[in-house]
């Protein structure tokens, strides 16, 4: 049977047992909001039920729990086949898993006609389980080497077979599947990292499935190998798990961190550009040090601008213009140019050396706001090279003969 034999035991629960039920357990809570929310989507749908029967099977597969369900029911060897259909059950979830994820909306009408074979072939196994655990005498209670113990008796020899065979399918054909899909191009790094271990997982499946099959066709042969079934199985099904587990983590973590170290990054390169506008209001943005990360980055743009607003009518369009080209001269590209011109600017209306008549004289429509309220990231990026911006600013102040034009 599939039972975990643990070489030490972790307080009430086997060490190989709580590793990959404690992963399986970490994917299903990560996953699980996104799955009520939208339940309609069989893409979901089929992930919470491959992570709820993951942590079924290896709950239920503990010979403490194989023997606790054979004694409350009463019928010695029961928690088998109630395993093995969970076992099946995990397999058919695979095989939804897999096909409505390469699949999705695109091709619905295929989609529910290979969700109909699969559930309606997997559901043929587990009755057929229970039905030949009924007509197998297995009188005789084994916790952990039920697979290889009754690998001869009459039905439940088919039973083992038959779970081993619709594991061993469902296996093969869904790292078949992840391994061809991703080789595919445009997907998504954290995905590509994903499906890289779910496809190592599943391949990891087939070392269980390889050690059962082996322990019970040697003892169908008088030979005694069960070793292979109570230790290297167990073993090969745990590290499975937890790859499969971590394939599903993968994704949703790492591209939810990369998210927020992205936020924390514009968040952190707008300093210097807020610094220099806390010195034109007098004020600072709101403080929230418990607040999300994206909150405070809002809140930081939004000060910015509205301070931009307020210092707008004092930027000189015409220092704007001669930086711009003192910077190409100098050999910085358009953009990077545009964000040094910027810069120098605002660095001259904040120092309030002119008057606002006379900036306003220099531009008859006003100043253009319009690059430094969408641009705020670049022109705070160039406050930070000071040696670039002297360089600039010395230059556009030099007669204007001797800079040279630019178009």
């Amino acid at each position: 049977m599939l039972a975990f034999d643990p070489p030490e035991p972790l307080g009430e629960i086997s060490v190989s047992f709580w590793i990959p039920t404690a992963v399986l357990a970490v994917a299903l809570v990560i996953k699980l909001p996104g799955i009520l929310r939208m339940w309609r989507d069989p893409l979901l749908r089929a992930v919470g039920g491959l992570l709820l029967f993951a942590c079924a099977v290896f709950v239920f597969a503990a010979p403490r729990t194989v023997a606790w369900t054979n004694r409350v029911t009463g019928v010695p060897n029961i928690s088998a086949p109630w395993v093995y259909s969970l076992l099946t059950a995990l397999c058919a979830s695979w095989l939804l898993l897999i096909t409505a994820w390469r699949n999705g909306r695109s091709d619905a009408a295929r989609t529910r006609r290979t969700t109909r074979w699969v559930v309606s072939v997997y559901a043929g196994v587990v009755v057929a389980l229970w039905v030949l655990f009924a007509l197998a005498d297995v009188p005789v209670e084994r916790l952990r080497d039920l697979d290889t113990y009754y690998a001869t008796t009459p039905f439940m020899r088919e039973e083992i077979l038959l779970y081993l065979v619709a594991h061993t399918v469902a296996c093969s054909i869904t790292a078949r599947l992840i391994w061809n899909w991703k080789r595919t191009d445009g997907l998504d790094a954290w995905l590509r990292w994903g499906l890289r271990l779910l496809g190592v997982g599943y391949a990891t499946n087939l070392c269980f499935d390889a050690a059962k099959l082996t322990a019970v066709v040697a003892r169908w042969t008088g030979h005694d190998l069960d070793w292979l079934s109570t230790n290297v199985a167990p073993a090969g099904a745990c590290v499975s798990a937890s790859l499969v587990a971590a394939g599903f983590i993968v994704p949703h973590v790492g591209q939810y961190l990369h998210e927020r170290w992205h936020v924390r990054l514009r968040h952190r390169a707008l300093r210097p550009l807020y610094q220099l506008m806390r010195t034109v209001t007098g004020e600072r943005e709101p403080f929230a040090p418990h607040a999300p990360a994206e909150l405070r980055l809002i809140r930081r743009e939004t000060f910015i601008r509205d301070a931009l607003l307020q210092l707008s009518r004092h930027l000189d369009e015409d220092l704007r213009t001669r930086a711009y080209d003192a910077a190409l001269a100098l050999g910085c590209a358009p953009g990077r140019a545009r964000a040094l011109a910027a810069a120098v600017t605002l660095l001259e209306a904040a120092g309030g050396e002119r008057p606002a008549r006379d900036r306003a004289a220099g531009s008859p429509s006003g100043p253009d706001t319009a690059y430094l309220l969408r641009e705020i990231q670049a022109v705070s990026q160039a406050l930070r090279h000071h040696d670039e911006i002297t360089a600039v600013r010395a230059r556009a102040a030099a007669p204007a003969e001797s800079v040279p034009a630019h178009e």
